[in-house]
């Protein structure tokens, strides 16, 4: 069986995650432990990054080349279009989702992530000892906001990024306007990366991902409640809702987390 090793919050595993479900292949996740974990990946692979897949004898890192090596080797339910054209649109929409969409909105999330508490401690894992995520909860805004600065991470930097992304989704509403997915009638890697990258923004509204209770369908204000985006996400849940397979081992959601993290503003 195929062996995906993973962080289940990244969005590059996500993608991996997507595309093997389209193609109804089955697998195993491995969960890495950032540092310790990521010994074995180096030990595995030559390198520490994560996803890393192994199919049989084959070790391929980075989610890109894992998405080639499984449109070669299974090659039912195809992910990148056979026109010469539109599969250059695909692998460079994929590039564009992977080099822009997700460090920005990685950014956009960590500053929502700095801003309210109560958002800080819903991302935290379910098990996390109360004292740590009181500790969290607690951390004053500026303080992160100084951590950030200098880092790529400070208030400014989030700005800039959530100006990108804006023009970003425009982008996206404008090729979905008359067509269900990216390049037309049929899903392909372009939709995947896109879809992936898009989870920093707002979660997927069921629990696909593993993920703390009470974030499912909860984004960045300012980006994923605006109407005009809509069609974004919309497309996004169509997607999932037709291809990626949910969790079957979720809990019942707690009374105290049914409401889930407060939105905040990013200015």
């Amino acid at each position: 069986m195929l062996a995906l090793y993973q962080f289940e919050a990244s969005t590059y595993a996500e993608k991996v995650r997507l595309i093997l479900d389209y193609k109804q292949l089955p697998y195993q996740k491995v969960d890495v432990t950032p540092g310790v974990g990521q010994v074995e990946v180096f030990q595995m692979s030559g390198q520490r990054q994560v996803p890393v897949l192994k199919d049989g004898d084959q070790i391929i890192p980075d989610s890109t080349a894992i998405a080639l090596h499984l449109e070669r080797t299974y090659p039912d339910r195809p992910i990148l279009p056979t026109d010469p054209k539109q599969r250059g649109l695909c692998l460079a929409l994929e590039s564009w989702a992977d080099e822009a969409i997700v460090p920005n909105a990685r950014k956009v999330m960590i500053g929502a992530f700095k801003q309210h508490p109560n958002f800080r401690t819903a991302l935290l894992p379910t098990a996390t000892p109360d004292l740590l995520r009181n500790l969290v909860g607690a951390l004053p805004g500026d303080i992160l906001n100084l951590v950030g600065t200098g880092v790529g991470f400070g208030p400014d930097d989030i700005k800039v990024a959530a100006t990108a992304l804006k023009q970003d989704l425009d982008a996206l509403c404008l090729m979905l306007e008359n067509s269900p997915y990216l390049l037309g009638n049929q899903p392909t890697l372009a939709d995947f990366a896109v879809a992936a990258a898009t989870m920093y923004l707002k979660f997927p509204d069921r629990q696909y991902v593993d993920l703390p209770e009470g974030i499912c369908g909860k984004g960045v204000p300012g980006l994923a409640d605006v109407p005009e985006y809509q069609a974004v996400f919309d497309w996004r849940d169509r997607l999932y809702g037709e291809f990626r397979t949910p969790r079957t081992d979720v809990p019942p959601p707690s009374a105290s987390s049914a409401s889930g993290p407060t939105p905040i503003s990013i200015d």
